[in-house]
């Protein structure tokens, strides 16, 4: 068992099985790295059933990995349901899976996965983003791109959702748009071609990060060294948030470890919006029943009282029932859009 010369890490989301079913399909038999790969799926998911299907696909070995196991070149590791799967540096190469805090809401998340890889490994770290919803995987790109590795987005135009790889289209400097079927013959391009010093100079805030992302650290100090506190709140544990200085993808963590893009934030504000102004439509129309049982039994000017509030509530409810059921929530355009 011979330890890989690169890292390749796969990020995946809606449509993803079907697209590393095709992507693993044509992976050459003779390949100097070991193929990481973050599929969001539940949490009571089958791993080993989705390893499985992988397996049947092709001639590399499939695993789900334990925690502290030894990278081997030519291998296929899929990070189990949820925990997340990175990549340790050290006198032999090896993977954690741990139940660290999630990133843009996922366990596994691709971002954590490709962060522990260009830490690792450096410029010998080749990151992939298919098919998939939001915004996973786009600042791990960066990540990887910082450190030196080569980044690789499926094509949008055949991905069955586009929208991981058009989010990492807009904000990372990528290297290469292709189509899944030639990105066997890209990879093997790559890993064969002379290979770049492995460990050039990590910047320091991405260590830190895939320090806390493995649990070794993760109070206020440590974000505090890699960020500056802003007025928000992180919406997995009601914590403050900090921005993070470094990098042109605009993220945000917690002390507690919780990380996102400001896409992702954006998108569960816009969800949590929606849903309280659903909540506030259903008050407003137990109000109005509560207004309308009051004018009934009322006499003279209390019941006129009571119908001009009657009056006065329906026009609010129609007013946001009609915002509610022409999206108006979800219409606000994201950075990452």
């Amino acid at each position: 068992m011979s330890a890989p010369a690169y890292l390749i890490v796969v990020g995946t989301s809606a449509g993803g099985m079907p697209a590393l079913v095709q992507f693993v399909a044509h992976l050459p038999a003779a390949l100097p790295a070991a193929i990481l790969v973050v599929q969001h799926f539940a949490p009571d998911s089958n791993g080993q059933h989705l390893v499985e299907r992988l397996a049947r696909h092709t001639t590399l070995p499939c695993r789900l990995p334990t925690d502290g196991e030894t990278l081997a070149a030519g291998t296929i590791y899929l990070a189990p349901p949820d925990r997340h799967l990175l990549a340790k540096d050290g006198s032999v190469p090896h993977l954690l899976v741990t139940k660290g805090p999630r990133e843009n809401h996922y366990r596994p998340a691709a971002d954590a996965l490709f962060r522990s890889a260009a830490v690792a490994y450096g410029a010998r770290t080749v990151g992939i983003v298919l098919t998939g919803m939001l915004h996973d995987g786009t600042a791990g790109l960066e990540f990887i791109k910082r450190c030196g590795g080569i980044a690789i987005v499926q094509d949008p135009s055949e991905a069955e959702f586009p929208s991981m790889p058009e989010s990492a289209l807009h904000n990372v400097d990528v290297d290469y748009v292709v189509p899944l079927g030639q990105m066997a013959a890209l990879l093997e391009e790559i890993t064969h071609s002379p290979a770049p010093p492995r460990q050039p100079d990590i910047p320091e805030d991405l260590k830190q990060e895939a320090t806390i992302a493995e649990r070794v650290v993760g109070d206020i100090t440590a974000v505090a060294e890699i960020g500056h506190q802003v007025p928000l709140t992180c919406p997995d544990c009601g914590g403050s948030l900090w921005q993070v200085n470094q990098g042109k993808v605009l993220r945000y963590r917690c002390h507690t470890g919780h990380a996102f893009t400001a896409g992702s934030l954006l998108h569960n504000s816009q969800q949590h919006l929606e849903e309280t102004l659903w909540v506030a439509l259903r008050m407003m129309e137990e109000r109005k029943n509560l207004l309308t049982g009051m004018a009934a039994r009322g006499t003279g000017s209390y019941s006129a009282q009571q119908e001009e509030r009657l009056d006065e509530i329906k026009k609010h409810i129609n007013r946001l029932r009609e915002f509610l059921l022409n999206d108006g929530p979800t219409t606000i355009a994201t950075p990452e859009d």
